[in-house]
């Protein structure tokens, strides 16, 4: 009788031990798709503001219609973008193009003096810092959900929930990825 208890105890044991990793786990990933989710709001804030720079430039810088046509397909690119991987990898074609319509606007000191094009640009500057806090704190949710759901035993419980391997938000753009030359 004492032998049937004690299997008894350890099987409710190992259940609420199942129980309490499988909610864990769906916290982490609940965590993953909202950190993920804040960062789709700050690509969806950046998305809207190009379109008004792009037209503000345009109203200047009349012979740079391709840098232009670049940075408008990058941007549709980028908003249709289903995966992490092809966001990651849209979003870096995007901060291309858009270093490119920084760098025809330094060609163009009355652009560079107006005050709509000054404040876009502002805030394009300030959307890109919020992607790049988010982009890391989503990395982290995934490190953490991907560690958690790799461990033994928690692997075991991840294999019967269904539990998949997270893609981290990564940098597509060689260029990017290189520290930029500073010469004087």
């Amino acid at each position: 009788m004492i032998t049937l208890l004690v299997i008894l105890g350890v099987v409710i044991l190992l259940i609420l031990w199942a129980i309490g990793v499988y909610n864990s786990l769906i916290g982490k990933r609940n965590r993953v798709d909202n950190s993920w989710s804040q960062i789709d709001v700050q690509l969806k804030r950046r998305h809207d503001l190009i379109p008004n720079l792009v037209e503000t430039v345009k109203g200047y810088a009349k012979h740079e219609r391709e840098t232009l046509e670049k940075v408008i397909q990058a941007r549709n690119v980028a908003a249709q973008a289903k995966t992490v991987g092809e966001a990651s990898k849209a979003e870096g074609q995007l901060s291309q193009a858009l270093m490119n319509l920084f760098a025809v606007a330094e060609a163009y000191p009355d652009l560079k003096a107006n005050q709509n094009f000054m404040q876009l640009q502002e805030e394009l500057v300030s959307t890109e810092n919020k992607v790049g806090f988010a982009r890391q704190y989503y990395n982290d949710e995934v490190m953490t959900y991907n560690t958690a759901i790799q461990t033994i035993p928690n692997n075991i419980i991840a294999g019967f929930g269904k539990f998949e391997k997270r893609e981290f938000f990564e940098i597509e753009v060689k260029e990017e990825r290189q520290a930029p030359k500073v010469q004087f």
